[in-house]
């Protein structure tokens, strides 16, 4: 089966104030949460044909998008509603998310 390399860019990393209306929980260390800090809007890595999470990579967020770039690395296809041969995947942290587009790179 052949593989394939995949571009991931960081869409958008959301404020944890628009997730909770303004009442950004506090962190148990007692610091309010601020909008993620492993990742810039527009940055990209690529995942070469081992699949292999790239440096510098948070692997939080590699765990939670691991299954949607594996389908694109092995060739395949699964959201009829985004341009092939992309995904729209996401970190699910759920007080500060990131969305990713994965898109396979066809050598």
């Amino acid at each position: 089966m052949a593989r394939h390399r995949v571009k991931i860019t960081v869409l958008k990393r959301v404020e944890p104030s628009y997730i909770f209306d303004g009442k950004v929980p506090i962190s148990p260390g007692g610091k309010e949460y601020s909008i993620c800090t492993a990742f810039e809007d527009g940055q990209e890595f690529i995942v070469d044909k081992n699949v292999r999470c790239p440096e510098g990579f948070c692997s939080y967020a590699w765990k939670d998008i691991f299954s949607d770039l594996r389908v694109l690395a092995l060739g395949g296809d699964h959201e009829p509603w985004v341009e092939k041969p992309k995904m729209i995947s996401c970190c699910t942290d759920g007080i500060r998310p990131v969305s990713f587009v994965l898109e396979r790179l066809d050598d």
